[in-house]
């Protein structure tokens, strides 16, 4: 597949920015679309911290999806949705309703509390701060690495936080003819990452020695998981494309882009992960919805793999790229 587009940025009629506190280790990622997305979700996780969900049920009368924000602080962080949609209102961005606007903005957060300042978590100041970053900087890719949600996101804690490794946000974009699937994701999964094309391990629990890499499937099936901190992981996705879909194609979609994360994360869809996977559709190509789905399965399995690979360590984790 064809890779002319670097960023969920350059396609038409989306905005993405993030903000960053290092420091405390958390920040938010806000993916936007003024004009109004068709919106899909499917939440498949065992311990999921979401917002707005439910009225992007087929059945729901909601056809439009302003915003979609991924954020650090457990549920704490939901709070920064409320500022994206300050923000997007402040823009005249949302649903009119006679006397005003409303935008609408779904959101889901990870657990990234046990890294940088607990007690720190993104407000709706940050929401703020990243949609204006997104809609004020509409030529600058999406920052990726150890940014946004992806901050204080971590992998590989089956045995601990002290055999944990670090990861980010990831993104990638696939393209076949005018058809473009692109995936901005922050992995911060109880299991391992695998390359989905060569299906070796990237990151995840370490041995005891801490240079290599153990495997957290065979530590469950053997009963040697611990797993000190429970419902503490989750791994959070958007998947943007310009095709045409309905309410209940996206939703389609987003439940068949769940195999990426099979694909990519061993295990995953666990009793202590909140997985979740947006879609939103800008609707300007006409295509079938498996070709959808397996287009935006790919990028969303690559963008998993690209936030282990863009990580650095931090807050004594290591990263891949220590390895």
């Amino acid at each position: 597949m064809a890779h002319a587009i670097e960023s969920i940025t350059q396609i038409p009629g989306i905005y993405a920015g993030n903000s960053t506190d290092s420091a405390a280790g958390t920040g938010c990622t806000v993916i936007v679309c003024p004009a109004g997305a068709t919106g899909g979700v499917d939440v498949r996780g065992g311990a999921p911290a979401t917002r707005e969900t439910d009225l992007l049920r087929p059945e729901e009368t909601v056809s439009v999806l302003h915003a979609v924000v991924l954020s650090g602080g457990s549920a704490y962080g939901l709070s920064a949705s409320c500022g994206v949609a300050e923000e997007l209102e402040r823009r005249g961005i949302g649903i009119d309703v006679g006397v005003g606007v409303v935008p609408i903005v779904s959101g889901a957060c990870l657990f990234d509390l046990a890294v940088g300042d607990a007690s720190v978590r993104p407000t709706s100041v940050d929401g703020i701060e990243a949609t204006m970053n997104a809609l004020d900087n509409p030529d600058i890719p999406l920052e990726r690495g150890n940014v946004g949600a992806g901050t204080g996101a971590s992998v590989g804690k089956i045995a601990g936080p002290e055999r944990s490794m670090k990861t980010g946000l990831g993104e990638d974009v696939e393209i076949s003819g005018n058809l473009v699937c692109g995936a901005v994701t922050a992995v911060n999964a109880v299991g391992d990452i695998f390359d989905p094309q060569t299906h070796e391990p990237i990151a995840g629990v370490l041995d005891e020695s801490g240079n290599l890499l153990a495997a957290s499937n065979d530590m469950l099936c053997a009963f040697q998981a611990t797993m000190p901190l429970s419902r503490t992981n989750t791994t959070i996705s958007c998947v943007v494309t310009n095709a045409r879909l309905s309410k209940a194609e996206a939703t389609k979609v987003a439940q068949m882009c769940a195999d990426a994360y099979a694909h990519a994360i061993s295990p995953t869809h666990t009793t202590n992960d909140g997985d979740t996977v947006f879609v939103m559709a800008t609707g300007e190509i006409e295509s079938m919805v498996d070709v959808v789905a397996a287009l935006s399965v790919r990028a969303l399995e690559r963008a998993i793999a690209d936030a282990a690979r863009s990580a650095t360590s931090a807050y004594g984790l290591k990263a891949a790229c220590d390895l």
